[in-house]
């Protein structure tokens, strides 16, 4: 979204644009006593198609023209209310406009809030993931039955997070494919819900290649991404075919960004031929919003179309369905009196709206399937201990030497220094696209309602070691007589978001010069680091920085969960979703480069094409060890897999199971990652390093316990893409490797012919 509205959701929410109030503010139609109950769209027995044809029908041009917008006006005329599709629901049910929230006591003045989605997918727990959807689907439900959100969700970003530096990169499942598309999955599952009816339209974005903010004079306005066909297919429409032809996400946003010189949302191959036409997202209610303000883009800032009203026609003649604004900023009105805009495209724009909403049974009353979800499903207690095995489960452990965890016990001999800017900030923990949440816990209040004697000092968060130091005496008398120091650094959300990429990758030099003077007192010394991944050499070189934990945005209960898991309540269990690249990474790497693959001019990027990561994707240490055992891979003929699977779509059709024996061989229970990667020189050069192609996680094995985890893979795991972006089996032989580092390696061979198992399309008269 734009800067106008971005800074109030990422930093304080308190813009004046979405604030507390007190009163719902969205309302529904009457289908009862209304002049719109004369209308078919109100008869239940129809189908979503029918009714929403009936809807658009009866509006009158200027209605329809009226309604192409995120802020729709509705129609009083027949009884049609106002409507604003904009809602968002990252984490937990969040500020937008059109979500509020009540001010001050009462009902709906809060939600639950999640950690953020790169720390969700380090726990590598897609059940978890589909409970998490669940239960904001259900406030988001519930939010919206009341009157204070619509039912569309602008919720998940699917986009790959490839650079370090993109500001935005904490709101995605980080850099790997598979691990993106599992998540989307689960989430999608969770927010729309099981039956017929959803419990709200999930919406993927941003629909694509849109993976960075603002660059050495290039911003994501004005950004052609020029993608290969074989990068496009492969990484930046990988997730939404998941989102899209495999999960039927209610709806798609598409992004600011040009894609090969066209910009997205005017893109026909992006929205018509890959995502209508090869992914069949063509079913009821399956409609397209624009970025907020993208429409306009398209004339003003990437100057495909010389006025406003030629770029408005161009995106609603692509496909796009809504334009998505702050204020009027398309000109809708000037393409249809231009003659730009076609009357079957408006209505069938739309229809594909109204039919979403339908779907979810917006039209419905308290005949909805969902219409019974109200407050007291907001902030439940199931949802919280969600929201903590959340955190729980994704912090991970980058570096231990046995001082964790710590062996205290509690009482007023138990002395524990809490330093850093988060260590007793609750306001830190929530992170971008939040709400208000029923509470938020630090990590003081959580060592103290645990009964230890905590004493705290603030400390700097982007300041360099010229700025005026007004922490460090502070520090120091802090841990003057504690048994630990532990020192809650990393960076905040004025270090980047939406609209502000960062420039460094290292750690703020005041953060660095004050962890080793308080290493200097010769006391244990843990650091909880917040953010993005930053270069931790100087940490992990340190003998004298004995462990780090890495906790991302921890959400309400990030506290609790820093805690629990510090204290040895809980053991870590989470692994790196991204790569940690070395500092000097950023100086060899454009952000505006969109290849992948390592080349004379760039080192490549993600943990399957750069092999130096400070610590790499998949990473993560436990308070216990860990063996694994491989059992043996049968020899598999392509014809054979082939011949055994009726799917629609080959690539989906399932290998028989990876079974990965699994023991504890350590002292302490823990969950455990099981991480399955392949790597092989088969296909097209160069090859990967390796790929991850299955994953499960194993709950709570005990000291001595040994289970075997049977991993589901795919046939499109295993394949590679060609560089026309077919997806393409290759035989020949291949190594699984399970963890990282690598504990069990087996090899398999692939037998027969290469067959192509999805044929991608070739763009029309674009030059890739």
């Amino acid at each position: 979204m734009k800067s106008s509205w971005a800074p109030y959701c990422l930093l304080s929410c308190s813009s004046v644009l979405v604030s507390a109030i007190d009163l719902p503010f969205q309302t529904y139609p009457d289908c009862v006593n209304g002049p719109l109950a004369s209308l078919k769209v109100c008869d239940a027995t129809l189908s979503p198609s029918q009714r929403a044809a009936a809807l658009v029908a009866a509006m009158t041009t200027e209605e329809k023209l009226q309604n192409l917008v995120s802020k729709s006006k509705g129609a009083p005329r027949i009884g049609l209310p106002a409507y604003n599709w904009w809602s968002e629901a990252l984490h937990g049910v969040a500020y937008a406009p059109g979500t509020q929230f009540r001010s001050g006591d009462g009902t709906f003045n809060s939600s639950t809030s999640f950690p953020m989605p790169l720390l969700m997918a380090a726990t590598f727990d897609d059940e978890l993931i589909e409970k998490v959807g669940e239960v904001i689907g259900t406030e988001g439900r519930a939010f919206g039955n009341a009157g204070f959100s619509g039912f569309d969700y602008w919720t998940p970003n699917v986009n790959p997070f490839k650079d370090p530096r993109w500001g935005r990169g904490s709101e995605t499942p980080g850099e790997d494919i598979l691990r993106i598309k599992r998540y989307a999955a689960s989430m999608i599952r969770g927010l729309q819900g099981p039956v017929r009816e959803g419990r709200v339209v999930a919406t993927c974005k941003h629909y694509a290649a849109n993976d960075f903010e603002d660059w050495n004079g290039s911003t994501r306005h004005d950004f052609n991404a020029k993608v290969t066909l074989q990068d496009l297919a492969e990484y930046y429409l990988s997730p939404f075919q998941q989102c899209a032809r495999d999960s039927k996400v209610g709806s798609i946003m598409c992004s600011y960004n040009a894609v090969n010189g066209v910009p997205a949302c005017a893109n026909t191959y992006l929205m018509q031929t890959i995502l209508r036409e090869h992914w069949n997202w063509t079913a009821p209610g399956n409609y397209i919003t624009s970025d907020c303000e993208a429409v306009l883009d398209i004339s003003a800032n990437h100057h495909y179309a010389k006025t406003n009203a030629e770029g408005t026609a161009l995106a609603f003649e692509a496909g796009t369905d809504s334009s998505c604004e702050y204020e009027s900023s398309s000109d809708i009105p000037g393409a249809w009196t231009q003659g730009l805009l076609e009357q079957s495209t408006v209505d069938r724009a739309l229809r594909r709206l109204y039919e979403g909403l339908v779907q979810v049974g917006y039209f419905d009353g308290n005949h909805s399937e969902y219409a019974s979800l109200g407050w007291k499903e907001v902030n439940s207690p199931k949802s919280q201990e969600v929201a903590l095995q959340a955190a729980v489960e994704g912090i991970v452990l980058l570096k231990n030497d046995k001082t964790l965890p710590l062996g205290l016990k509690t009482g007023p001999k138990s002395k524990l220094a809490m330093i850093g800017f988060w260590a007793n900030d609750p306001k830190t923990l929530s992170g971008g696209y939040s709400g208000t949440p029923a509470f938020e816990h630090s990590p003081v209040y959580a060592a103290q309602a645990m009964g230890f004697s905590v004493t705290t000092a603030g400390g700097p968060v982007l300041q360099n070691s010229t700025s005026k130091d007004t922490w460090t005496q502070a520090a120091l008398a802090a841990a003057k007589d504690a048994n630990y120091i532990l020192y809650f650094g990393g960076q905040d959300t004025s270090a980047a978001g939406e609209t502000k990429d960062r420039t460094t990758i290292n750690w703020p030099e005041a953060q660095l010069q004050l962890i080793t003077t308080l290493s200097k007192l010769g006391k244990p010394l843990v650091v909880v680091q917040m953010g993005d991944q930053l270069d931790n050499t100087p940490l992990l070189a340190a003998k004298s920085v004995n462990s780090i934990l890495w906790a991302n945005w921890p959400g309400q209960d990030g506290g609790t969960a820093v805690m629990q898991i510090l204290m040895g309540l809980k053991s870590p269990a989470g692994r790196l979703p991204v790569t940690q690249y070395p500092a000097n990474y950023t100086a060899a790497v454009p952000m505006t480069d969109m290849n992948l693959r390592p080349s004379d001019k760039l080192p490549g990027r993600t943990y399957r094409w750069y092999p130096t990561a400070v610590q790499p994707f998949g990473f993560g240490l436990h308070y216990t060890t860990f063996k694994t055992k491989i059992a043996p891979l049968p020899r598999l003929a392509i014809k054979d897999l082939l011949s055994r699977c009726d799917n629609a779509y080959p690539d989906t059709c399932a290998l028989p199971p990876l079974k990965v024996e699994v023991t504890n061989s350590g002292k302490r229970s823990s969950d455990y990652v099981v991480l399955a990667f392949l790597a092989g020189d088969v296909g097209p050069k160069p090859y990967p390093i390796k790929t991850l192609v299955s994953y499960t996680r194993l709950r709570d094995l005990s000291p001595g316990k040994k289970t075997t985890a049977h991993l589901e893979w795919t046939l499109g795991d295993i394949s590679r893409y060609d560089e026309q972006g077919n997806t393409v089996l290759y035989p020949g032989t291949y190594t699984v490797t399970v963890d990282e580092p690598v504990q069990a390696s087996a090899r398999f061979v692939v037998e027969g012919k290469a067959v192509v198992l999805d044929r991608w399309p070739a763009p029309s008269g674009q030059v890739v």
